[in-house]
Order: C-alpha cells, then sequence, then structure tokens
C-alpha cells in the first residue's frame, strides 16, 4: 500500500468533519461523532486520516494533529480489526514523517507510535527501535527530535517490554545511548535523554544498575541547566534514586540538599514541585533523614514555609475574593467522585480507632481542588508534615519565630499560610505546641471569623487537627465555643467554608464522640438547616457529618425529638433519587450509621429501605450475570450500588437486631447473600460477610438453615492476602461459631488450620490478628475437644493479640474458650504459660465466673510445678505484671 493515495472527494468530506468536531457546538459534535462511527466502517479512511495527518502539509496544524488523536482512538479501539495493509501503512508513514518541521505533528505521531507499540506489542515492529535509534544520530534536529519524543513515549508506556527477555532486552544498548544525549546542544533533547531513562529507576532496572554512576554524573552534569524541563527531569530522578539507590546518593548527599534546597525555591513552580518531593521521600528514610538533614533543617522550614502561601493567581482561580457563593449551583465536574469504602467488621468495641484511620493531612488541602490535583502548596505542607514526625520538637526553635510572624501578620495571604503551618505539625510537634495551645486556640476560635473565605476555611481544618487536645480540657473553656464556632461556619454563604466546617465538625464528632450528647438537638437543627442551604458537592459533605455523628453518639440519637428532626430530610433526599444515580452511595452510607444508631428508632423507615436495598443487589446481579452471558450487548454494572446497598443492609440488622426478622422471613435476602459471597470483586465479598454476621446475630433462626452451604465459602475466604474480606469473613465464622454451639463441630477443622496460619503469619494486621484470637477463642468455646489439641500451636500470637484489647464481650467468650482448651489439653499451653500469665493479666475486670477460671488454671500450674519452681518461674515476669497477678488473684510468692 506504499503508493495508496486518497480520493478527491474522500479527503475534502474527511477534512470537513474534522474542521467541524472543533465547533463547540454539541449538536455538530453528536452529528460528528455519528459520521465518524460511520466512517470507521471502511478500512481505508484510517489512511485518510495518517494522510492528513504526515502529507497533508498545506493544512493548518491544529486540524493535522486532530486527525492523529482520531487515528490514535481507532487504533486503541480498533487495532485488531485493522487490515495488515493498513497496519503497514500507518507504521511506514509514521516513520518517514517523524521528523516533520511541526513540533505539534511530531508529538502527535510520537503519540501513534507508542499507541501502536502498546496494542501491537514492539515484536510485531522490529524495525521500530533500530530505526528511531539510528534517526537519533541524524543531523537534522527535528528527525531527531521526533525520534527522541517518541521512544520517551515508548519508555513511558512500554518499558517492561524494552527490559522483557523475548527482545532482547534492547534497554541494554538504549540507556548508554541515552546518557550519551545528556550533553546534547538542545534542552528539548537533553530533557528527552534524562525522561528515558528516568522510566527504569523504580523497577530497578538491570541495565540502569550497571551504568548507574555513570547515570548520577550525568545528572550532576545538568544540575545548573537553565531549561526547566531539563532541571525538572533531574529533580525527579534524584527522588527516584533515594528510594533505590540511596546508598549511591549518600556520599553525595550534601551536595544533593543544597541543590534542592535551591530547586525548591526555583522560579518554575513544576521544577519547584519536583523538588519538594524531595524532602517527602527522604523522611521515609527517618534515621538517614535526621542524619543528613538535620545540620540543614533551619534554611529547609523556611522555603517550606514560603512555599505553603498562595499566590496571586492561586487567589484569582480559587475565588478567593468571592465572599457569598451558596446560591451558585455546583458544576457537575467540581464534585469528585466518592469512592465506597466498604464495611468492616471487628469484635472489639466500636469507639476504637482503625489503624487505617489515622491520616487526615490530606483532608485540609482539599480547599484547593480549584487548582491541579498536587502542587507547591499541598506538597510544602505534606513535606513539613512528615518532617514534624521526624524531627518533632527539633524544628520548633526554627518555626515559631516564623509563625508568630506568619499570625499576627496584616497581609490575609501569609496569615492563612501560617494557620496552615499550625496544622501541619500538629502531629508532629504536638508535644511542643501543646503549652503554646491555650493562647493559638482562642486565636483560630476568632479566625472562623475572619473576612476571608480562604482564611476561615483552613482555620476549620488547622483546629480539627487539634480537636483531641481540645476534648480533653474542661468543656467550657474550648468545646462549646469550637463546636459553636463550627456550627456557624456549617451555614456559612460560602461553599469552600460549608465544605471545611462540615469536615472538620466530623473530626469533632470522632474525637469527642458522647461528649456531644448534650449538645444534640443544637448541633442537629444546624445540619437539617444546612439540607436547604447546600449545593450539591456539600451535601455529600454533610451526609457524612451525619454519619459520623450517629457512629459517635450511638442510641443516644434515638429520642423522638432528634428523630424528628432528623429523619425527614434524609428521607426526602432517599425518594429524590433514583437507583441509577451515585448520589444514592453517601446517602445509604449516612443511612447505615443513622439506622445502627436508631436502632429500634428506626422501625418506621425500616421497609422501604430494606427493600430498596434488596431491589439494588437483585439489580446488580442481574445486571452482572447479563454481562458475562453477552458482553457485547450489555454493560458491566457498577458495584458499587451492590456494596452500598449491601452495608446499609447490615446497619439494619445491627441497629434493629431481632425487629428485622419479619423483613428477612418475607424475602429473598439470603439466596441473594449466598451469590453475593462468590461475587468476584473482593469488596462484594466484604460486605456480604459483614451482612451474614449481623443477621446470625440479629435473626439466626433464619441463617442456621443455610450453614452448610455458607460455611465452605466463608473458609475459601480466609486469604490474608485480601485483608478486609479474610477480616469479615474471620468475624463472621466467630459470630456463627457462638450461634450454633456443638453443631459448629462438622465446620471447626474446615476453618481453624487457615485461622491457625493467619494468626502466625508475621505482618499480620492488628485488627485481622484481634478478629481471628477471638474467632479461635470462640471456637474453643464450643467445641473445646476438637480445638484444644492444637493449642500449642497458637496460644503464644493468640495471647499477645488479645492482651491489649479492652474489656467487652467479645473478648470475655474468647477468653472462656481458651480456659476450656486448656482444661481438656493443659500441656498444650505449658511452654508458653507466661503469654498467657500476660494475657490474663490484661483484664481490668473480669466476670467473677471467668476470674474464678483464670484462678484455678494458675493455682493449678502453681500446684503441679511446686513452690520453689513456681517461684523461679515468677522472677521472669516483669515487676508490672507480677504486681497485676499478685493483686487479682494472690498466686505471686513474695509479694
Amino acid at each position: 500500500m506504499a503508493g495508496w493515495q486518497p480520493q478527491e472527494e474522500g479527503l475534502k468530506q474527511i477534512l470537513q468533519l474534522l474542521k467541524e468536531s472543533q465547533s463547540p457546538d454539541t449538536a455538530i459534535q453528536r452529528q460528528v461523532q455519528q459520521n465518524l462511527e460511520e466512517l470507521n466502517k471502511y478500512p481505508d479512511f484510517n489512511n485518510y486520516l495518517i494522510f492528513v495527518l504526515t502529507k497533508y502539509t498545506n493544512e493548518d496544524e491544529p486540524t493535522r494533529s486532530l486527525s492523529g488523536l482520531l487515528l490514535k482512538n481507532n487504533i486503541k479501539s480498533h487495532y485488531d480489526k485493522f487490515p495488515p495493509e493498513v497496519i503497514d501503512f500507518i507504521k511506514s508513514e509514521c516513520l518517514r514523517a517523524i521528523g516533520d518541521l511541526s513540533p505539534l505533528i511530531r508529538a502527535t505521531i510520537g503519540i501513534l507510535v507508542t499507541t501502536i507499540a502498546s496494542k501491537g506489542h514492539l515484536s510485531r515492529w522490529p524495525d521500530l527501535l533500530p530505526t528511531l535509534c539510528m534517526y537519533l544520530d541524524s543531523s537534522d534536529y527535528n528527525t531527531c527530535e521526533g525520534a527522541f519524543g517518541a521512544l520517551h513515549k515508548i519508555c513511558e508506556d512500554s518499558s517492561d517490554q524494552l527490559d522483557s527477555d523475548g527482545l532482547s532486552k534492547p534497554v541494554n544498548f538504549l540507556i548508554p545511548k541515552f546518557i550519551e544525549f545528556f550533553k546534547h546542544s538542545s534542552p528539548k533533547i537533553r530533557s528527552h535523554a534524562i525522561g528515558c531513562v528516568n522510566q527504569f529507576i523504580i523497577g530497578r532496572c538491570d541495565a540502569l544498575m550497571i551504568h548507574i554512576d555513570t547515570f548520577i554524573q550525568g545528572l550532576f552534569s545538568l544540575a545548573g541547566d537553565e531549561d526547566n524541563e531539563v532541571r525538572k527531569n533531574v529533580c525527579r530522578a534524584l527522588v527516584m534514586l533515594l528510594e533505590v539507590r540511596l546508598d549511591r546518593l549518600l556520599p553525595h548527599m550534601h551536595s544533593i540538599i543544597e541543590y534542592m534546597l535551591m530547586r525548591t525555591e526555583d522560579n518554575d513552580d513544576t521544577v519547584a514541585l519536583e523538588a519538594c518531593e524531595f524532602w517527602l521521600s527522604l523522611a521515609e528514610q527517618t534515621d538517614v533523614c535526621r542524619e543528613v538533614l538535620g545540620p540543614y533543617i533551619s534554611k529547609l522550614i523556611p522555603i517550606l514555609v514560603r512555599g505553603m502561601r498562595y499566590s496571586e493567581i492561586d487567589v484569582i482561580l480559587l475565588k478567593g475574593d468571592v465572599d457569598e457563593d451558596e446560591h451558585i449551583p455546583d458544576k457537575e465536574e467540581d464534585i469528585r467522585p466518592r469512592f465506597h469504602k466498604p464495611r468492616t467488621q471487628n469484635f472489639h468495641s466500636p469507639d476504637d480507632k482503625d489503624e487505617e484511620d489515622d491520616d487526615d493531612m490530606d483532608n485540609g488541602l482539599d480547599d484547593d481542588d480549584a487548582l491541579s490535583d498536587w502542587n507547591l502548596r499541598k506538597c510544602s505542607a505534606a513535606a513539613l508534615d512528615v518532617l514534624s514526625n521526624v524531627f518533632r520538637d527539633d524544628l520548633l526553635p526554627t518555626l515559631l519565630p516564623i509563625l508568630k510572624e506568619l499570625l499576627s501578620h496584616a497581609d490575609w495571604e501569609l496569615r492563612e499560610s501560617g494557620i496552615l503551618v499550625l496544622g501541619a505539625v500538629a502531629e508532629g510537634c504536638v508535644t511542643g505546641v501543646t503549652p503554646h495551645l491555650p493562647e493559638l486556640v482562642p486565636f483560630l476560635l476568632d479566625s472562623l471569623s475572619d473576612k476571608k473565605p480562604l482564611v476561615r476555611s483552613i482555620t476549620c481544618w488547622t483546629l480539627s487537627r487539634y480537636a483531641h487536645w481540645v476534648v480533653q480540657q474542661p468543656h467550657d473553656k474550648y468545646l462549646q465555643r469550637l463546636m459553636e464556632e463550627l456550627l456557624k461556619r456549617i451555614i456559612d454563604a460560602n461553599k469552600r467554608v460549608q465544605e471545611a466546617a462540615c469536615s472538620a465538625f466530623a473530626t469533632l464528632e470522632e474525637e469527642a464522640c458522647t461528649e456531644l450528647v448534650p449538645y444534640l438537638e443544637h448541633i442537629l437543627r444546624t445540619l437539617v438547616y444546612a439540607f436547604g442551604k447546600y449545593q450539591a458537592k456539600n451535601l455529600l459533605i454533610l451526609y457524612d457529618a451525619i454519619g459520623t455523628l450517629a457512629d459517635s453518639v450511638g442510641s443516644h440519637l434515638n429520642r423522638e425529638e432528634f428523630i424528628q428532626l432528623l429523619m425527614p430530610p434524609l428521607i426526602a433526599k432517599w425518594n429524590a433519587l433514583r437507583d441509577e444515580e451515585k448520589d444514592l452511595f453517601p446517602l445509604l452510607e449516612c443511612l447505615s450509621s443513622v439506622a445502627t444508631a436508631l436502632q429500634a428508632g428506626f422501625l418506621p423507615f425500616c421497609q422501604p429501605v430494606y427493600e430498596r436495598c434488596l431491589r439494588l443487589v437483585q439489580k446488580t446481579l442481574t445486571q452482572s450475570a447479563a454481562h458475562v452471558l453477552h458482553p457485547d450487548q450489555f454493560d458491566a454494572p457498577d458495584k458499587d450500588f451492590m456494596i452500598v446497598a449491601l452495608d446499609l443492609l447490615s446497619g439494619l440488622a445491627e441497629g434493629l437486631g431481632g425487629h428485622i426478622e419479619a423483613l428477612i422471613a418475607s424475602s429473598n435476602v439470603l439466596e441473594l447473600l449466598y451469590q453475593c459471597m462468590q461475587d468476584g470483586v473482593a469488596e462484594v465479598r466484604q460486605s456480604s460477610f459483614a451482612l451474614l454476621g449481623d443477621l446470625t446475630k440479629a435473626c439466626f433462626q433464619h441463617v442456621r438453615p443455610v450453614i452448610e452451604t455458607l460455611m465452605p465459602i466463608l473458609s475459601k475466604n480466609l486469604v490474608p492476602e485480601l485483608i478486609s474480606v479474610c477480616n469479615n469473613a474471620t468475624w463472621a465464622i466467630g459470630e456463627v461459631a457462638v450461634k450454633m454451639g456443638s453443631d459448629m463441630q462438622p465446620y471447626v477443622q474446615e476453618v481453624l488450620f487457615p485461622l491457625i496460619d493467619i494468626i502466625n503469619r508475621p505482618h499480620t494486621p492488628k485488627t485481622l490478628l484481634e478478629n481471628t484470637a477471638i474467632t479461635i477463642g470462640r471456637l474453643g468455646l464450643v467445641c473445646p475437644n476438637e480445638v484444644a489439641f492444637h493449642l500449642d500451636k497458637f496460644i503464644r500470637p493468640w495471647c499477645a493479640s488479645l492482651r491489649n484489647i479492652r474489656d467487652n464481650d467479645e473478648k470475655d467468650s474468647a477468653f472462656r474458650g481458651v480456659c476450656h482448651m486448656i482444661s481438656v489439653n493443659p500441656n498444650g499451653v505449658v511452654r508458653d504459660f507466661i503469654f498467657f500469665c500476660d494475657a490474663v493479666a490484661s483484664w481490668n475486670s473480669p466476670r467473677a465466673d471467668l476470674k474464678q477460671m483464670f484462678f484455678q488454671i494458675l493455682d493449678a500450674f502453681k500446684k503441679q510445678l511446686g513452690d520453689d519452681n513456681w517461684r523461679q518461674f515468677c522472677d521472669q515476669f516483669p515487676l508490672p505484671l507480677k504486681t497485676r497477678l499478685q493483686n487479682q488473684y494472690g498466686i505471686i510468692n513474695g509479694l
């Protein structure tokens, strides 16, 4: 097809379409789309597109480039259907025209080349890499730059292919070739060269590791480069090398730090951002960071603080001078997609913090979302946050004078940055900042009334970072005022302030919990009033604040006057949303928390909510089955609808308890649950197991008949690689065991061995260890003979897992199980008896009969050893353990 030529009429038609596709008129756009889909039925349509891109040089560049981008989309969607001769024509034209005079056309051709390489595999284009490498040595700048641009994109998209044995590892000759071009006279080509090599750092490519010293020297030689892109790529390389080859950087670290200090204040913000990432990455190597960065911390801190200021253009983009915008509807693109976090079930009490919920640093910077997702201000704040966790109060001699100046500054942008700084170091410098909080918190509370919305919004976040301290003080000192001022800001006339206040109040709810009960009516009236004010985006955050309130105050919400305040607006929103709308997700999450808190108070609302949840699950399962059978006719459903519905059903079961029995009896929920428990999506299974456990607790009479079919599915999901799925399956098994009693015996062996593997597995998350230990204990409670034989395989990690959880019913049942097992197989605990003693001592006030069980085991062990051996045994106990055991059980001699 080398001699292919377009027909004049066809060329005119396609050029007309390309022109029309640039029209802002949506009707014209739709018509163009239909015409393009029609033209895609003709194989040589793609020949026309490559012709316009590469040969029709008298056409304007945007139209030519658009032709190439359309071709790229066709390659991505229909490449396998292209005739071989069309593919060959496109490939040959790309290589022929890669040195086009236009940078835009060269870049478009580079995009086409990497798309073909990705879709068709490099092995099917054997002359591509040799040709591009040959072009690198061309004396023609455009040819060299075009080839490098294409190689840069191939390295980005197909680095694994370039390092594969199947292609004889072309990276072996490419990397030294790229490093040669670090000295090229063109900054564009120097930038491409570094960018190409950078793609192989994180994967620790062998070919790069061989040349690592040459690469690093090459980077150093470019440190003073005047081109922004070159400096940006040098900084990016050094940040990645910090992670993978710190050993090679350490001898030069002082020079590198000096360089990065300069670049973090680079006039080009994109260079400064890449350099700022260096401090984040260095902070991950805590010991090295303290040693090498300590002498420079007084230079770095002021630079990071300056990076945290809004620029004039930031303020314009954020509409920082617009005081009132609550009446302006949100644009759809302004509303970030929300991802539902499936329900995770734990045995320990609900006010124990989840270890995954620690980091709220990002939340304070979300008011920048009109700017880029990640910018210098956010990176500087994050760097200060992580460095404060490395250097702790050692930062304060440098930071406090700066902070004092900023917080009292007349310029609001500087004052705002000071408030952000104060929030960023809240965790790391807590000890040193705490003595200043009686002065700082009133200042922050006053700042909530600042006339500038951006000051009010950042103040909300910073106060939330100190909510833990506020809650610990007498209520009338700070808590009442903080709560009142945040509630005022929740109904602020500025949408950004509303959002920040709502998020901050949710944090305060988590910290204060039932301390907020006396103020519930005022809180609820404000949150309900906000329903009438908020636009779509902030409504989602309001749902979260209400759900968090319900989680925090629990059954205290179940009062008629509170129900009458809260439920009408929630149900009105519930009725207004269609099943297909994703805004349903946060509302379902909110209702799940509310239903759990209201308990029987939710009864008047439960039937329509329950039925809709079942409908969402059924509809998703039906759509999923249709997609599996006929993928060309039916799209895959969004399974988040099913996950959120399952979680709300869990909330109903947990809140209503036995009151849900009639709804379960008259529905096919267990049949749907059986299907969901086998779904291919892990999060669906995770939520299914949570629901199974909650239904087991609420109305086991309906679960019991299907246990035989469900237990094999539960045991199959005891796979710790999927932590949350495994966690919920483990929890559900424990709940089933308690209800089944000795009838659990046929299933014990099936689940026990995976549980023993999990509890002995290193680096298992704390929550999963605790749930596993409690479930093993419960299995031993109902079937001690079956489990006790294996006691020596799990007793040590079992005791270590449960020694730190507070006294509660779940811990009680687990320890009773272990006591039963020890009575059956006392030899199983002998080797690790000290760990059992330590676990027993972790109880503050066990029930009388459980305490008696502990005493009998301790006393029997003491008698078995005899006084002298018992004394020697107790001598190895730490003093606090001896004291607790003596105070509670009186069995330690000599105390």
